[in-house]
């Protein structure tokens, strides 16, 4: 009898999808708001409790005066839970995620949250075309 196993090989495109995220988090940890949007569209969309960003623009705005504030030495966690690629050209990934304050070694329970992100793949690279996320618990 042959033992199956299960596949555990990441494809390419999980793979480039996962680069995205690291691309933005590295930003995040310089607090770069230029290189954090740098993977967004130009009309990309973030929707969270009490905010809704209309574009690249405002989500740069909006992460610059956080950089230059309270998230100022802040990083952010985000693990995806899955990828789901639609088409070829668009992924859909829902993650873990939270932000860990200046000093702060463990994410507080309370400000988990479950995120969705909508990727689209354009000229070759994948960009962010829409974030959201809600509270996990």
């Amino acid at each position: 009898m042959t033992a199956i196993q299960e596949n555990t090989i990441e494809s390419e495109t999980d793979k480039e999808v996962r680069g995205v995220f690291e691309a933005i988090y590295a930003a995040w940890a310089d607090n770069d708001a230029d290189a954090f949007v740098a993977p967004y569209r130009e009309d990309a969309t973030v929707v969270m409790p009490g905010v809704y960003h209309r574009n690249r623009d405002e989500i740069r705005a909006s992460m610059a005066a956080g950089f230059n504030g309270p998230l100022k030495g802040s990083h952010a966690v985000d693990e995806p839970l899955s990828i789901r690629v639609i088409g070829g050209n668009t992924a859909v990934v829902v993650s873990r995620a939270g932000i860990l304050m200046a000093g702060e070694t463990a994410l507080p329970a309370g400000r988990e949250v479950i995120a969705t992100w909508v990727l689209v793949r354009q000229d070759g690279n994948w960009l962010v075309a829409s974030y959201a996320n809600a509270p996990a618990h």
